[in-house]
């Protein structure tokens, strides 16, 4: 069933990827990934995520922790950590192949009711684990829907759920049970999460963000860092240095351009915090990433 389920997803990233190797679907949080050569370093801060991989290899940091993985395994991300990631193994005959699934917050929730699950569990945001069967087998029926249409109306919300209740049935289920939980600490940072991704070029006011998590501001903070690992401050300076890059690649924006777009004040501050977290100046790393992107094609 993986190895079919392989083939549908491979098919689909053929014919959709863009020059990052992402095929978004017409399902809402559904996307394929490809890629035919081993990767740069990627830094992303993910919504909650379960991948599934399907050939290939990847290594996925947080922190301290590493975590290699490969096909018949899945990688689950339960908050919105930073992580670092790279494609280890991959080729032109080989391509790494996977699929993205964002989980929804609501749906597990209703589950969880249903279902009659302790409703919270602690631990580590990032983990892996290999892909239970039903997972799988939940996912290539969802994918097979972007072959008809048609279906997609009448059939992709009940496939949608029944992923998740595989996933909460399964070895990930204990660690995406807090995501569902109605006022949990989790839940109200996440709504401080979701202002700063959709204002993250604008000033921050930490007031705000704790009156949206209905905390004291320095609870706020404690629960902030305890799930995220990073300070508000912290975590929209990476939001905004990510998107910087893509743009950069993506847009062709110059360096100027990029940092004021995302809310820079300072060229030379932008500069100097996209080289502690990239490693290299911006106009430098740009280059040689694009030269990687030409030499891949």
């Amino acid at each position: 069933m993986t190895t079919t389920l392989l083939e549908v997803v491979r098919r689909y990233a053929d014919l959709h990827s863009d020059q990052n190797g992402a095929a978004t679907t017409p399902i809402p949080g559904l996307t394929a990934i490809r890629a035919a050569t081993q990767g740069q370093l990627q830094h992303a801060i993910n919504r909650p995520l379960v991948a599934l991989v399907l050939q290939g290899r990847k290594r996925v940091t947080m922190g301290s922790h590493t975590f290699d993985f490969g096909a018949g395994e899945s990688l689950l991300i339960s908050a919105d950590v930073p992580t670092v990631s790279q494609i280890t193994r991959a080729s032109a005959r080989v391509p790494y192949v996977s699929l993205v699934v964002e989980l929804d917050p609501a749906m597990i929730a209703s589950l969880i009711v249903e279902m009659n699950l302790a409703p919270e569990q602690k631990g580590s945001p990032v983990r892996v684990d290999p892909t239970d069967s039903e997972v799988a087998d939940a996912a290539l029926r969802l994918m097979r829907l972007l072959e008809r249409p048609s279906s997609l109306p009448v059939l992709r919300s009940q496939f949608v759920r029944e992923i998740h209740y595989w996933l909460l049935a399964g070895r990930h289920g204990a660690a995406i049970r807090a995501l569902g939980v109605a006022d949990s600490h989790a839940q109200r940072i996440a709504r401080a999460v979701a202002i700063i991704r959709s204002e993250y070029t604008k000033p921050l006011r930490v007031e705000r963000l704790a009156e949206a998590a209905a905390m004291s501001p320095s609870s706020f903070h404690q629960h902030f860092r305890a799930i995220t690992s990073l300070s508000p401050l912290q975590f929209q300076k990476q939001l905004r240095l990510i998107e910087a890059r893509r743009r950069m690649l993506s847009e062709g924006l110059e360096v100027s351009s990029a940092a004021f777009e995302v809310g820079y004040e300072s060229v030379p501050q932008f500069t100097r915090e996209y080289g502690r977290m990239f490693g290299l100046p911006p106009a430098k790393d740009i280059k040689i990433a694009l030269s990687q992107l030409d030499t891949a094609a």
